[in-house]
């Protein structure tokens, strides 16, 4: 038996001897890097989506946003039930692995622009989820603050970190890449005190999903049906609304972005009313450092993706270099708008 075949079949086992649940087709998925990822469907028609842990996990993190999740769940949110094994436990191990299962949402991930409906109800949700989760205790995890507090200096060292890894890897077009880092450092030794300068000088911090991006979000006809892969960490409502209003795809391929952006903070706003104005207007400036910041996806050949995934992150680094730029060309409207949402509470 192959590789393929014989995951399909241990991913069978757990199921029937771990939560009583018969298998009828079990699919892979060829996305993500964290767990191996697959579909079930089972005799009697459940859609499932199961992911196996490598043995390396921090299964204490896992359980932990699992619990989050389901927490969310209870609030009415869309979020997919976590199926508990015969022990009542939310990660199981079997085979020598640690598992979860979890309902499949209707959808999909949304792989083009947002539209602004979609963009309004990402609001919503994620509103919502934050007044949710201002109750919920907070995460030993911690998410990274390098947009706030990093050092240029050793920003500048990662670039030329990632040059040398892409030599060695043989990157499949070092000259453009070559230009990407040199922007890089350009915009970081210009751009970043003058950007911090101006955010605020406290952030509020609560426990958040930490990750609510697109790639996690399922979606149907512009109506979010499932967050997903919570990550389960401390961190700043600030920074994860900026994240996704200003997703690099919407803002490096639609003409629709400043619209789209607006529209999610100004429904945010509507669910979430006790963020500070100052919080709302700086959700931009925060998702530029963030960039600014980030070289992940620069080079690829380390994650070891299949290829789908591979061409995705490749155009998710094309996407984060154009966003940069239009950013920093639209930021002081971006910041007068998002004021008055602020200051409206989020009424049109």
């Amino acid at each position: 038996m192959d590789e393929a075949g014989w995951g399909e079949t241990l991913t069978a086992d757990v199921l029937e001897d771990r939560y009583g649940l018969v298998a009828d087709v079990v699919e892979p998925v060829h996305m993500g890097t964290d767990t191996i990822n697959r579909r079930v469907l089972t005799d009697d028609g459940l859609r499932l989506f199961v992911k196996q842990y490598p043995s390396m996990a921090d299964l204490d993190a896992a359980r932990n946003a699992w619990d989050m999740s389901e927490y969310c769940r209870a609030a009415k949110l869309p979020v997919p039930r976590v199926w508990p094994d015969i022990d009542d436990n939310l990660v199981t191990i079997a085979g020598g692995s640690a598992w979860a299962v979890v309902d499949e949402a209707p959808g999909r991930v949304t792989t083009s622009a947002m539209t602004v409906p979609l963009a309004e109800h990402i609001g919503v949700v994620m509103g919502r989820m934050h007044r949710v989760l201002a109750a919920y205790p907070l995460p030993r995890r911690v998410q990274q603050t390098r947009w706030r507090t990093g050092s240029v200096d050793d920003a500048l060292v990662k670039c030329d970190a990632v040059m040398a890894r892409a030599k060695q890897q043989g990157h499949h077009d070092l000259g453009q890449l070559g230009v990407d880092l040199a922007q890089r450092r350009e915009d970081l030794h210009a751009h970043v005190h003058l950007l911090r300068e101006q955010l605020p000088e406290t952030l509020v911090e609560q426990a958040l999903h930490a990750d609510l991006s697109r790639t996690n979000l399922i979606t149907l006809a512009d109506v979010v049906t499932g967050v997903i892969d919570f990550r389960c960490a401390a961190a700043m409502p600030a920074w994860e609304l900026g994240r996704a209003a200003f997703d690099p795809r919407t803002v490096a391929t639609s003409t629709d972005c400043a619209a789209c952006a607006l529209a999610m903070a100004r429904a945010y706003r509507s669910e979430h009313p006790s963020l500070p104005v100052p919080e709302i207007r700086a959700c931009a400036r925060i998702a530029l450092l963030y960039m600014l910041f980030s070289l992940y996806g620069a080079t690829t050949a380390e994650y070891g993706l299949p290829q789908e995934a591979e061409i995705d992150l490749q155009r998710h680094w094309r996407e984060r270099q154009i966003a940069i730029r239009r950013l920093l060309g639209a930021l002081e409207g971006l910041e007068e708008a998002l004021t008055d949402v602020g200051a409206s509470g989020g009424t049109p």
